[in-house]
């Protein structure tokens, strides 16, 4: 059965567990009760700092969910329905596989979050320089997830390096 994890609270359920009731349709965090969960193919733990963040399949933040805050001291009302990139200032440092189709900017490094939104995969264990408007710049390891929905986006995992 696959594991569900919630960008909000870090509160993991089993598949079974997700759809009890009357309805197919899934229900939300039986922790915190936040609206929508994401689906791990396979064991994944993120670390006890982890910062979560969900995004549209434009790459717009959605939610700043647990730990955000204290990885860049950035509050919802400043960050939600912008880009991902220009919010959190994220700079890949893990060099690619120069393949010239996910390397987005040119600079020979591919972007995990453009190579998730276009391909549905997952990116796992990409370093990242995190400069967050207003804030020191740190480098993070980022673990990207694909919603396997309709409306698409993805979750993204920051955990601070070091």
């Amino acid at each position: 059965m696959p594991f569900f994890i919630c960008p909000n609270c870090g509160n993991r359920e089993l598949s079974g567990e997700r759809t009890v009731g009357f309805s197919n349709r899934p229900k939300g965090c039986s922790k915190c009760g936040f609206g929508f969960l994401f689906e791990l193919l396979d064991d994944y733990y993120p670390a006890p700092g982890a910062a979560f963040f969900t995004c549209d399949s434009e790459g717009r933040l959605l939610d700043l969910g647990k730990n955000a805050f204290e990885l860049t001291g950035l509050k919802d009302e400043d960050a939600i329905g912008r880009p991902v990139h220009e919010v959190l200032g994220l700079e890949w440092i893990d060099k690619g596989d120069g393949d010239k189709e996910s390397d987005t900017n040119g600079d020979g490094k591919t972007d995990p979050i453009e190579t998730t939104l276009e391909w549905g995969v997952r990116s796992l264990g990409k370093k990242v320089a995190v400069n967050a408007e207003g804030d020191l710049p740190t480098e993070a390891v980022a673990d990207v997830f694909p919603a396997y929905d309709d409306d698409g986006g993805l979750l993204l995992v920051l955990t601070p390096d070091g």
